[in-house]
């Protein structure tokens, strides 16, 4: 098993991975488009999707996988009239590749200029 951190302030105060591999897998906790505790993209749901995805397809990387092995993906909004600007955001990384996908309206997200929170699993036949 493999553990990776991405430096978050919460992944120490919570205690958690940003991801795990194992065996053939690789699970990435909830991503959100928080850089060196700054949220990016404030106001712009397309820009915290990019961001929050390049995050952790980072983290994926890190693992030795890459969009390819992405086979489900999480999305979490607060308002699901953003749908377009994250599905855009989602279709632009993964539309080569397309994984099955969730996209959830949640009431709130860890900081109040959060709008999205993303996820993704992975897997890596033969690993």
């Amino acid at each position: 098993m493999y553990r990776v951190a991405s430096g978050t302030p919460w992944e120490d105060k919570y205690g958690y991975a940003r991801a795990v591999a194992y065996g053939p897998h690789v699970a990435i906790a909830g991503t959100t488009a928080t850089v060196n505790g700054t949220v990016i993209g404030v106001g712009d749901p397309y820009v915290q999707t990019m961001v929050a995805f390049g995050i952790a397809m980072d983290a994926l990387r890190r693992c030795g996988l890459d969009s390819q092995h992405v086979v489900r993906t999480r999305m979490y909004v607060i308002d699901i009239t953003d749908a377009d600007e994250v599905g855009r955001a989602h279709r632009e990384l993964f539309g080569a590749t397309p994984p099955a996908a969730s996209m959830l309206e949640v009431n709130r997200l860890m900081h109040p200029d959060h709008l999205v929170e993303v996820e993704i699993d992975a897997y890596a036949e033969g690993r």
